[in-house]
């Protein structure tokens, strides 16, 4: 039996593993509005393909990242879903 936990185990099947990973966050330098839109439609399009998308959304809802693509949702998006989620 591995030691890794449920929450590890999708980890290991999400589709952003690997190169393209860069997508799923900002780069260290200034990103214009329109680099940013295509960067997080690269994501959400490998998101789109994800067996574990919704595990992905889930942990990033319960941890409450506050960056990057996860589960398909931007940073706002995944606000949004907490704030319906509280009312």
């Amino acid at each position: 039996m591995s030691a890794r936990t449920t929450t590890e185990d999708w980890q290991l099947r999400a589709a952003c593993r690997g190169p393209h990973a860069s997508a799923f966050f900002p780069p260290a330098h200034f990103e214009r509005k329109d680099e940013k839109a295509r960067r997080e439609a690269r994501a959400k399009a490998i998101c789109a393909t994800c067996s574990v998308v919704r595990q992905c959304l889930e942990y990033a809802l319960f941890i409450k990242e506050p960056h990057g693509i996860w589960g398909g949702c931007n940073e706002l998006e995944r606000k949004a879903l907490l704030g319906e989620r509280s009312s």
